[in-house]
């Protein structure tokens, strides 16, 4: 088992939005969280990634107890955090970009090898390396911030949200990337609004609804879950 969460509760001030979460994770796996806006996913990606402090529960990551620890740490430990809505440095060019990646010495120790690989998964970033990030398109940014991610070395990728936004072709291809990254043998948990996508390429799948846990399963089962069909993929 990688990463095992446990009865997760998460505040945002006085207000609960996660109630007793429970989702287990194993090594290179793709596991969905899927669920309607403001069901809760981004808050679940933020407490395990140090963001949010008002949590309680258990989050264990290879055996070891995360609760607590600060973010940098938590990147240490390998679990890196792709938030929503790209998070780039416009004025920083796209190699800078994927050098603020290194933070870790974790990552540092294998810096040399680690961006040529990068730039093989992501040919088009090679291509505008000196590039302002800022000058890219909504896709080419979507794939700077998978691309940074992966500049620090993760064992989890936790990747929230990546197609929003994006025109049709480059959904597909920031799928195929997710695919790719998996094969490689880093273990991705994915929030994603498109569920039909997600649930397709998932082993696993969790679905939350108003902070909680109401179904879980394998994706290519959940796929014919006549709740989420109605709920969710407008069938």
């Amino acid at each position: 088992m990688l990463l095992r969460i446990d009865r997760l509760n998460a505040h945002y001030g006085d207000v609960q939005v996660l109630f007793d979460v429970a989702i287990e994770v194993n090594q290179s796996e793709i596991v969905s969280i899927v669920g309607a806006n403001a069901a809760g996913k981004s808050t679940l990606l933020r407490s395990l990634s140090g963001l949010l402090k008002k949590t309680s529960g258990s989050i264990l990551f290879l055996g070891k107890e995360l609760m607590g620890i600060p973010p940098y740490r938590i990147v240490t430990e390998g679990i890196v955090h792709v938030p929503e809505g790209r998070r780039a440095f416009p004025l920083l060019s796209v190699e800078e970009n994927l050098q603020v990646g290194f933070y870790s010495q974790r990552a540092k120790a294998k810096m040399n090898q680690v961006l040529p690989e990068v730039y093989g998964l992501f040919p088009a970033l090679a291509n505008r390396k000196r590039q302002l990030a800022g000058s890219l398109s909504g896709g080419e940014q979507q794939m700077l911030a998978i691309a940074r991610g992966l500049m620090a070395r993760p064992t989890l990728l936790t990747v929230d949200e990546p197609s929003l936004g994006l025109a049709p072709i480059m959904v597909e291809k920031t799928f195929q990337i997710l695919g790719r990254i998996k094969q490689e043998g880093v273990t991705i948990l994915l929030v994603e609004q498109n569920v039909f996508r997600a649930l397709h390429m998932s082993d696993h799948a969790y679905v939350l609804e108003n902070g909680r846990i109401v179904l879980s399963g394998l994706g290519k089962d959940l796929l014919g879950d006549e709740h989420l069909k109605k709920a969710y993929m407008g069938m």
